[in-house]
């Protein structure tokens, strides 16, 4: 090696040790593991601007990711030339925010080596080095004006662009591209090289609006357009001619509930919340896994994005805005209810992307005008956004049944400007232990819900001590607008829809049934975690105690056949033995141990039993299935597969109301049949002259009866709620006083029976199942919504009878 070569390798090092003295990376953009390089051929990285600094940053993250590094494969001369180029060049005006399109001259050089052989080939990897990363217009002219550097000028500006904004630099991989590809047939060097930075700056805008996002308007700029919309002025005519109400009046009003509403995201804000919240993830969780965010990254380019996450926990908009920022993804709008807006924590939340929206619009034209423009304004800029469908948070750990309204006015807003194609994200976040667990508690046992204040948000840093599990983030298949609209309303695109004001007749079913698909959407992303298998297995024992050694057989039997038979291809499954998920249960306290010599036992107390009757709701529709194969051939010595089949293909269009199942009448058969297959297989169950019937030897039939229990009290309310209407006859009841008095039922038998489970008695899921039976035409709803019903109802009742315990069906029948 030379002298001057050494020299050059020494140098090199230097200005990278010195440079990240200033500079932190964060790495984002494609999944290094995906990336595939061929080790055989050379590799040029695509710049946005030529800048010495950024190259230093890229040489030393290429090299830790253990890729040739760029300043080796400079010096071993490879290829010709810089194996880094810039797609722009900076322009003369430093106040000039775009660059210059350019095609370097030694990018042409390279194609021509390319070219003069036919084994060569040249992989070009994209890469953008930010530094800082602000979604919105800053009110810091300093800071957005130095996050530009690469386009504002020389070394100066670099140079402070890395001193005020260095500790937050990212840098963006995306996949490589070969320019053999590329040029396909292309045999001149310099159309090679027109048509790859073609390619580049395409790629770069879209990585731009999926990273930063589109550049929304200033806060105050946007909240004052907002009385001048159309449907604002249309709201403030209309009550000026019922009300004799001023305009100016009115539109004072309208810029009122505008700054009420309206987000404020604040590049300062989102850093201290980034630094406040990986110290307290670091706290109080043992990790956060990520599943499935890459196709969210692909549809995020060309996509507006809308979120639509379970809600189980205050936590869900935190940690989702904390994933998105951390693997390169824009920060999203995020609907808050107008009760988070207190002192101090609103305003922290609307600097994080919050905007807040009253519980109801009812009887407030002017204010549902006001919150419609304001999102069609985010929906129009491309900016992503996130809304909860089911409303409020879970106290039951089920997936609730949705709320449509924040749909209905997202499809709205589409129907009057679909330039830009929409699609929905459907994401699950599985908690092993949540926040609010007291309080949902105390709600569940009769509780007011309590409003939400300062006090009780500086009560939860007492929760900082204790150890909150680990977190499953999964991203869902997402749902695309245009094709669903389509599909289900051809020719919607070419109809114009301002004489209805955005609101067709064909609407309103067409988002009851968007709403239901993006819930089931959201469970078929559910993810499966310790608590959830520990749940499962100790609820259905006796007293809700059980042997150790036997509790962690049923565990990694409830995996094993989760895992033969997953419910999605999404499904995730713990990893680790039964021993290491008891250890961490005890250690979040979900469960207590009991010493004893012939075996140590596992209980929970009431707090902890009604407390896991939460996680094993979460993945109750996962199970619910095998679970309901379980009860009928428990209550039946034998049953042909047919006969099996029928009871499904029976109770399923309730459980599919209830549970939001994403199997169809076509795909239903498939899955029972998988599963008779599997618990034949597991030596649960065995087939004799065309019948299966259980196995009773050894210790397969505790554990399909532990099989058969998360299932057994939903079809325990089907069945209460049928024979209260049945015994109170035809015509007597209205479906509010069935629903009322099937809760108290149930209630009275939940007190009597120490059934653990708040779920059992609500007054929703009778509701639920009301709703149904008139839908499946079983019982009609008269004017005086009085419940009808004939003879259609008993094979329904008949197959419910074949699923319960007779003792179990004579209780429920003399509570009557």
């Amino acid at each position: 090696m030379s002298v001057i070569r050494k020299l050059r390798i020494r140098i090199n090092q230097w200005q990278q040790k010195l440079l990240y003295k200033l500079v932190k990376t964060k790495i984002i953009g494609a999944d290094k593991d995906k990336i595939e390089l061929d080790p055989v051929q050379p590799v040029i990285y695509a710049m946005l601007y030529p800048s010495y600094a950024e190259q230093i940053v890229i040489n030393k993250e290429v090299s830790e990711r253990g890729w040739q590094a760029p300043f080796q494969q400079r010096l071993n001369g490879t290829l010709p030339g810089n194996p880094y180029f810039g797609i722009y060049r900076r322009p003369g005006n430093p106040f000039r925010k775009d660059g210059l399109a350019t095609i370097p001259r030694h990018l042409k050089r390279q194609a021509e080596w390319m070219l003069a052989d036919d084994s060569r080939d040249i992989q070009v990897m994209p890469v953008r080095v930010m530094w800082g990363r602000s979604p919105e217009r800053e009110r810091s002219f300093l800071r957005i004006w130095l996050q530009n550097a690469g386009s504002l000028g020389g070394r100066v500006m670099t140079f402070f662009a890395i001193l005020f904004n260095g500790r937050n630099t990212f840098v963006h991989f995306s996949e490589p591209l070969s320019l053999r590809e590329l040029a396909g047939g292309e045999t001149s060097p310099e159309l090679v090289a027109r048509k790859l930075a073609r390619v580049l700056r395409v790629h770069n805008r879209k990585v731009t609006k999926s990273v930063l996002g589109p550049e929304l308007s200033h806060r105050r700029t946007l909240v004052h357009q907002i009385p001048n919309r159309p449907m604002v002025r249309h709201a403030i005519e209309s009550e000026m001619k019922e009300n004799g109400l001023k305009r100016e009046k009115l539109r004072k009003r309208a810029l009122k509930y505008a700054d009420e509403i309206a987000s404020n995201i604040s590049y300062t804000n989102v850093r201290f919340l980034d630094i406040l919240l990986t110290w307290v993830w670091n706290k109080i969780y043992n990790g956060t896994a990520i599943h499935n965010i890459e196709q969210v990254k692909e549809v995020g380019k060309d996509n507006t994005v809308v979120y639509v996450p379970c809600h189980r926990s205050h936590i869900d908009y935190l940690l989702l805005s904390y994933v998105l920022y951390h693997h390169g993804l824009q920060l999203p709008q995020i609907a808050a209810g107008i009760n988070l807006n207190m002192p101090v924590v609103g305003s922290i939340l609307r600097r994080g992307g919050a905007f807040f929206m009253r519980r109801t619009f009812r009887g407030n034209p002017l204010y549902a005008a006001v919150f419609d423009e304001y999102l069609h304004s985010v929906f129009t800029h491309g900016y992503s956004s996130e809304y909860f469908v089911e409303g409020g948070r879970s106290r039951t750990g089920r997936t609730l049944s949705p709320k449509a309204g924040m749909l209905a006015m997202t499809v709205r807003s589409y129907l009057r400007d679909s330039k830009k194609p929409m699609v929905f994200v459907p994401v699950y976040t599985g908690y092993e232990k949540v926040f609010e667990e007291k309080s949902y508690l105390g709600e569940l046992r009769g509780k007011a819900k309590k409003k939400e204040s300062l006090l009780d948000v500086l009560g939860t840093l007492r929760s900082f001590k204790k150890s909150f599990g680990k977190v499953n983030v999964t991203f869902g298949e997402p749902i695309h607008l245009s094709p669903y609209l389509e599909e289900r309303h051809p020719g919607w695109s070419n109809q114009d829809y301002e004489a209805c004001n955005y609101r067709p007749d064909w609407a309103p079913e067409l988002v009851d049934e968007l709403a239901t698909t993006v819930v089931t959407e959201i469970n078929r992303a559910a993810s499966v975690n310790p608590i959830n298998l520990i749940a499962l297995a100790i609820l259905a024992s006796p007293r809700q105690a059980m042997d150790e050694n036997q509790l962690m057989r049923h565990m990694e039997a409830y995996r094993d056949l989760l895992a033969m038979v997953p419910y999605s291809d999404m499904t995730v499954l713990p990893d680790g033995h039964a021993s290491d998920w008891l250890a961490h249960a005890e250690e979040l306290g979900s469960v207590s141990r009991s010493k004893h010599d012939m075996g140590d036992l596992i209980q929970t107390n009431e707090r902890q039993a009604v407390t896991l009757t939460y996680y094993r709701n979460n993945v109750l529709h996962i199970i619910a299935l095998p679970s309901l194969i379980a009860c009928l051939l428990l209550n039946n010595r034998r049953c042909t597969q047919a006969d099996i089949l029928e009871s499904c293909q029976a109770l399923y269009p309730f459980l599919k109301a209830e549970l939001f199942l994403h199997w169809t009448e076509d795909t239903l058969e498939q899955a029972v049949n998988s599963w008779l297959d599997v618990l034949e297989q597991r030596g649960y169950l065995e087939v004799s002259d065309g019948c299966y019937h259980c196995r009773i030897d050894g210790n397969n039939l505790p554990m399909l009866q532990s099989l058969a229990d998360p299932i057994s009290q939903t079809l325990q309310r089907y069945f209460l709620s049928i024979s209260r209407l049945k015994h109170q006859g035809s015509g007597n009841l209205t479906a509010q006083q069935l629903e009322e008095q099937s809760t108290l039922l149930a209630q009275r038998l939940s007190l009597l029976y120490g059934i653990n489970a708040p779920e059992f008695f609500d007054k929703a899921l009778f509701r639920a199942l009301i709703r149904q039976l008139i839908d499946s035409g079983m019982i009609s709803c008269g004017e005086d919504d009085v419940l009808s019903f004939d003879e259609d109802l008993n094979p329904l009742m008949s197959i419910l009878e074949n699923l319960l315990d007779a003792n179990l069906r004579q209780t429920i029948l003399i509570s009557l």
